[in-house]
């Protein structure tokens, strides 16, 4: 079983771990990684935004959740659009078997629909991550060329979903 909730201040450590985990799976496979943030990153923690996926009372996934879009990203038609944005998604490659990332885009899928919003929105720098997004819903919908490099932007309509079935349940403590 898996669980959402919010990230805190208290979660920084786990989270910082989970990603450094990540960045080395990363690095072995020859992909850029973000060690060079992991501090950052998992500073999210606190701020509010970042939810934490869980199982066996350990953080295996993480991600920064807004309702606000990114300014240069979307226009501002697609902004006044009630939206979900999913930001820095990460997951502990130890529990790739299990999808985590594909449970954190579900659960705010479901989320988002819940809280009667229209779209779940994302964007990335690499066209692998595209058509890894792709296979969880997700479709492209435009790109833009950043001094960051080049941005792929998603979106995905928000639906109920069944996220028992899942083994995703949600603590909003």
């Amino acid at each position: 079983m898996f669980t959402m909730r919010p990230a805190t201040e208290a979660d920084t450590p786990d989270v910082a771990a989970m990603i450094t985990a990540r960045c080395t799976w990363m690095e072995e496979r020859g992909l850029v990684s973000w060690r060079e943030n992991v501090d950052d990153l998992a500073g999210q923690a606190g701020a509010g935004f970042m939810w934490v996926l869980e199982a066996e009372d350990r953080i295996v996934g993480c991600t920064t959740v807004t309702t606000d879009a990114p300014p240069k990203d979307w226009t501002p038609e697609e902004a006044a659009e009630e939206s979900l944005y999913l930001f820095t998604t990460v997951t502990n490659p130890a529990y790739r078997e299990h999808k985590p990332g594909t449970l954190i885009a579900l659960w705010a899928v479901d989320r988002a629909a819940q809280q009667g919003r229209r779209w779940v929105r994302r964007g990335c720098f690499f066209p692998e991550l595209v058509k890894y997004y792709e296979t969880q819903g997700f479709s492209l919908v435009k790109e833009q060329e950043r001094s960051a490099g080049h941005l792929y932007l998603l979106a995905r309509r928000a639906e109920h979903l069944d996220l028992a079935q899942l083994r995703v349940t949600e603590n909003a403590v």
